[in-house]
């Protein structure tokens, strides 16, 4: 994975899909789009509250719109939705870079650890 950017709450990056993303029948492996949203969307955070803050995953849901197949070139996208004293609400995208078809959405919820 490639960050192209980070910082004030989004953070994105690009993907090749490789032989290891996808599953046995060739297509992306939902638990690599899960992978992809829970780095992407924590970066996102991170970017946002600093560093040292501690979090976890409380809920994520992704809606598989589309496939991508090996040598597809993905876009991913996060953002921070709302972040407050206990709880940060994120989103992101999976898109394929060239033809812009979205393949995922997604949101993530995460519990702040005081």
């Amino acid at each position: 994975i490639k960050i192209t950017s980070v910082g004030e709450g989004r953070c994105s990056a690009e993907l090749k899909v490789e032989d290891d993303h996808v599953n046995v029948m060739g297509g992306l492996h939902g638990g690599m789009s899960a992978t992809l949203v829970d780095c992407m969307t924590s970066y996102a955070l991170l970017s946002k509250l600093g560093p040292t803050v501690r979090h976890v995953s409380s809920d994520i849901h992704i809606s598989f719109l589309k496939g991508a197949k090996i040598n597809d070139d993905l876009q991913i996208n996060a953002s921070v939705i709302k972040s407050g004293k206990s709880l940060a609400f994120l989103q992101a995208e999976i898109k394929n870079k060239t033809t812009g078809d979205m393949l995922a959405k997604c949101s993530h919820t995460k519990f702040i650890l005081q």
